[in-house]
């Protein structure tokens, strides 16, 4: 047995997190290579060598499913876990110890003091390991292994599937991809797909918040964009334009920390939105001011279409533009007692990004839109879907600018849904579990029906997928360098559940990982958890 005591396992996971596997790195790729020859060391796995793969992905990229089928029944219980991680500019004179989890453990101990208070007192309680991935979500994966391990040592009467994904933390092609895979392995072994155990792990609802979660759904996320195309003038003539810089700081002021943007289900309620993007898109330095400026929000949600979310942003698009009105006027108000002038009226309009490609079309004709659209993706292939959105907009607008000043509403990728379990069976079981667990270790867990951190469950459990009406029309790349295989994902509906180890801060420079109760108490936790399942 390679995996199953906490110095095996930590040792596991060091090894994982040794692979600076940020997303689309040459080590994300190298990554899944590895993970596929550690579990090619396991017997069963030499004994059925069909049952453990690596795929190939359309970008270089690859993931791994391994199947381990010790039952005759069809039942199956999917394990999923993804193995890149953001970037590590936040460690700072760290950043070269951030892979190393041991070592950086160490030199902090050198640097106690500089560490938030919490952070500080689990460095020197001796149980926790720091590093970039030790939580989110290698420590996760490592336990994934240990119990597929343990399964074929015991000879459980269960099916398990292991899926190791890259992407997770940009687009999730990993998991996307990996749709079809399933599909396929449902049909050459005659699996029936029961559930889906994610082993992210537990995300603090406040700061501060040291409870036990166990999760049956995941929450979902919209990036709504929303682009301000103001008027260019020279800057010793600032009354005869619009900066895009005001524009975009109107729509800050009433989206960040928008408390009305919260969506409450029950006791859960989503966190509110934050700017992911904001900046001007001037290339260079000049003295006409910047008449084109765009943000992004990251949006979470839960039972709430897209319709629904689409009025809301329109809202305060609209509130934005009446806003910057009056304070345009107000301003050119105050400039009148130095000198008399007629002022420039500011009136800015509102559209979504279809009504301007729509505007646009009657304009110039829907062939000549399309190819410039096509053009403007393809001479930007360098970019992200993020940003090739961005392109797309300015482009079109830059074709309507005789409807400007305006606010474009647009989404850009990526999109997750929110799914949630309402298998009762499941959930009745699941509640037992918590109830077996507090009662014989006192280990008390909470229900919570969404996953807060996002995770590719959003792409295998069961949701309302009516987004996929609107999206094409608001998602600027749709079809081009970003799309959704809704179709796969309905067809590969299933119960989802999270349950992982204990970490702090994930994305955060003191990102790390309660080594004692995630390789001690919690791998029976886990094992038992699967096995009620």
């Amino acid at each position: 047995m390679h995996w199953q005591t906490k110095e095996q396992l930590t040792n596991l996971l060091v090894s994982l997190v040794q692979h600076g596997s940020v997303t689309l790195s040459g080590e994300e790729k190298r990554l899944a290579s590895f993970i596929y020859y550690q579990l090619n060391h396991l017997d069963y796995f030499q004994e059925n060598p069909g049952n453990l793969e690596l795929h190939r992905m359309e970008d270089g990229r690859s993931f791994v499913t391994a199947l381990v089928k010790q039952s005759e029944k069809k039942d199956t219980i999917v394990l999923v876990s993804h193995f890149d991680v953001v970037g590590v500019e936040d460690y700072g004179f760290l950043k070269d110890l951030a892979f190393q989890p041991i070592e950086l453990t160490r030199e902090l101990e050198h640097h106690a003091d500089a560490l938030p208070g919490e952070a500080k007192e689990h460095l020197l309680s001796g149980d926790w390991l720091f590093g970039r991935g030790v939580m989110d979500m290698k420590a996760g994966l490592a336990l994934q292994m240990s119990l597929l391990e343990k399964a074929i040592d015991e000879k459980w009467d269960v099916n398990l599937l292991l899926l190791a994904v890259p992407d997770e933390e940009v687009n999730s092609q990993g998991m996307l991809q990996a749709l079809p895979a399933l599909g396929d392995l449902a049909s050459k072994h005659d699996l029936n797909f029961k559930a889906c155990v994610n082993s992210e792990p537990m995300f603090q609802k406040y700061p501060g918040d040291n409870n036990l979660y166990l999760y049956t759904g995941a929450i979902g996320k919209l990036l709504p964009g929303f682009f301000c195309y103001g008027k260019e003038t020279h800057v010793g003539e600032p009354l005869a334009g619009l900066n895009a810089n005001l524009m975009v700081s109107e729509i800050q002021k009433l989206m960040e920390w928008n408390t009305d943007l919260c969506e409450q289900v029950g006791a859960e309620v989503t966190p509110p939105p934050t700017s992911l993007i904001q900046k001007d898109l001037k290339t260079e330095y000049s003295v006409q001011i910047p008449h084109t400026a765009v943000t992004l929000y990251n949006v979470l949600f839960m039972e709430k279409s897209l319709t629904d979310w689409e009025a809301d942003f329109l809202r305060i698009a609209k509130q934005a533009a009446k806003n910057i009105n009056e304070f345009c006027k107000g301003k050119a108000d105050q400039f009148k007692r130095f000198t008399s002038f007629t002022e420039m009226p500011v009136d800015v309009a509102v559209y979504t990004y279809e009504e301007l490609l729509n505007k646009a079309k009657a304009i110039h004709g829907d062939q000549e839109m399309d190819m410039r659209i096509s053009s403007v993706i393809v001479s930007n292939s360098h970019l992200d879907e993020r940003e090739q959105s961005i392109k797309v907009v300015e482009e079109v607008a830059s074709l309507c600018k005789d409807l400007g000043p305006m606010i474009i509403l647009f989404f850009a990728p990526p999109y997750y849904p929110a799914v949630a379990t309402d298998n009762k069976e499941l959930l009745d079981s699941a509640r037992a579990f918590i109830q077996k667990w507090k009662v014989d270790a006192d280990v008390e867990f909470n229900e919570q029906r969404y996953f807060s951190g996002l995770c590719d469950l959003s792409f295998i459990g069961k949701g309302d997928f009516s987004a996929k009406d609107r999206l094409p029309f608001n998602i600027p790349v749709y079809g081009a360098t970003y799309s959704l295989p809704f179709a796969e994902m309905e067809a590969l509906q299933m119960p989802v559940f999270n349950l992982g180890p204990v970490g702090k801060d994930p994305h955060q420079w003191t990102e790390r990982l309660n080594v004692k109760f995630s390789f001690e108490e919690f791998p029976p936790i886990l094992a038992d958890f699967v096995k009620n399942l």
